[in-house]
């Protein structure tokens, strides 16, 4: 009783402290299961079992690490520039095609799995399209909010897969490939929900054209080029061709299994760095411009198994969890997976992802291990509710979201809100029939 009691405190303390941003998730992950365990009783055992946490997420802060590099120059060498020029190219005045080509737009940009990204190039590329034919942004929004929460969400480089990879310690191939048949089928889920608000506008404005868009078309193209100084310009369109080769060959890989995905992401950066920038200044310049966001992760990641391993080593999950399984009547058990699934929705919706998945997580996953479900599916589940999760107020790219296209929190939800829900129990129907996650 005793540790179950210390263990909840030690949630909700977490909990607290993130939510009403007292310590920053890195912080608060690191401070409060040494205070606690050092009440528990457990003092001179912090540091081995610290130890053993980070030991324990070591592979997954090095898969982060190198596949947050890989994309960011895959980024700057302009490689989904020509997807760009051609899907405004193509889908001129329809509304119908506005919305597809934006969620095809979205669905690759969130590949990197940072929401931020993809908003703005997302954003900045479609936003006038939209602006100038008068179609409503929030159709702009929410495909774009629809199509992370599929890419991002379930990638293992993404961020909720990536909480969840490092706090149960997963591998990382073990936990995706499974989700492929979901992942696929939830793009298809989110192009068919592009295509009906995409119908909708289509009737409310009609198709219009004009040649006045061919114009700004190439405007907001041309806004697209990065340049770091006046003489470093860091497109490579001679590189296309290799570059795509690489990203295909890597994604070939990592599904076929055929080399630890930490070494595979590593050894595509360093091949996709030599080779279009080989100045050394330039590969200076292109790391110190991403090592930004992927030492925050890695940070976030090691500090994540500091908590993890405490939270372990000390018992605390254990009897937080035996308690849980005392409460779920037996009858339930075998619908763990669904119940998880179901419920990240709200849990994600009012919790942090670190919150979620640091602190509730893992006593789910225990708790789970009583009627004989594996961690990985717990995992798999967990991620099913990332539309809601990426419609709440404490995401910091949605709040970006809603600003770049002019409305406000209140607006986007009312408008999002059916088709993240929907979105959810679709991904949760796919990862049941596909085997990603069991059901009886």
């Amino acid at each position: 009783m005793f540790l179950t009691i210390l263990g909840i405190s030690m949630v909700i303390v977490f909990t607290y402290l993130i939510m009403s941003k007292r310590l920053s998730p890195i912080v608060a992950l690191t401070i409060v299961p040494i205070v606690f365990a050092a009440l528990g009783g457990f003092g001179s055992k912090i540091g081995t079992m610290m130890m053993d946490g980070i030991k324990l997420v070591a592979p997954s802060a090095a898969l982060l690490l190198f596949a947050i590099m890989f994309f960011g120059i895959m980024i700057d060498t302009g490689l989904f520039d020509p997807l760009i020029k051609k899907i405004l190219e193509v889908v001129k005045g329809d509304p119908v095609k506005i919305s597809l080509g934006t969620t095809i737009l979205a669905l690759l940009a969130a590949l990197d799995g940072d929401g931020t990204t993809t908003y703005i190039i997302t954003v900045s590329a479609m936003y006038p399209l939209y602006k100038r034919i008068g179609m409503n942004p929030l159709v702009l929004a929410t495909v774009a909010m629809l199509a992370l929460s599929v890419m991002s969400g379930m990638t293992p480089w993404g961020g909720p897969a990536t909480r969840a990879i490092a706090v149960l310690g997963l591998d990382a191939s073990e936990f995706f490939l499974p989700l492929i048949p979901t992942m696929i089928g939830g793009a298809l889920w989110v192009l068919f929900v592009a295509f009906i608000l995409g119908k909708k506008e289509r009737k409310r404005l009609g198709v219009i054209q004009t040649e006045e868009l061919n114009s700004e078309i190439a405007a907001a193209i041309e806004k697209e080029d990065i340049e770091t100084s006046p003489y470093m310009n860091l497109k490579r369109p001679r590189f296309l061709w290799i570059n795509l080769s690489i990203v295909v060959g890597i994604m070939v890989t990592l599904i076929m299994g055929l080399v630890p995905s930490p070494i595979l992401f590593l050894i595509g950066f360093t091949i996709a760095l030599t080779m279009n920038y080989p100045d050394l200044d330039m590969q200076k310049n292109r790391i110190l411009a991403h090592s930004g966001n992927a030492l925050i992760v890695v940070l976030l990641v090691f500090a994540a198994g500091v908590f993890a391993g405490i939270f372990s080593g000390t018992k605390m999950v254990d009897a937080i969890a035996n308690g849980l399984v005392a409460i779920i009547p037996a009858s339930l058990g075998q619908f763990f997976p669904l119940i998880v699934g179901l419920t990240s929705m709200p849990f994600t919706f009012v919790l942090s992802n670190d919150a979620y998945y640091f602190g509730v997580l893992p006593i789910l996953a225990e708790a789970a291990t009583a009627y004989g479900i594996s961690p990985l599916e717990i995992a798999r589940a967990s991620i099913l509710g990332q539309p809601a999760h990426l419609m709440s107020p404490l995401v910091a790219s949605t709040i970006l979201l809603v600003g770049m296209v002019g409305k406000d929190l209140g607006e986007y939800q009312k408008f999002a809100y059916k088709w993240a829900i929907l979105t959810t129990l679709v991904l949760t129907v796919l990862a049941i029939i596909s085997g990603a996650i069991s059901f009886m």
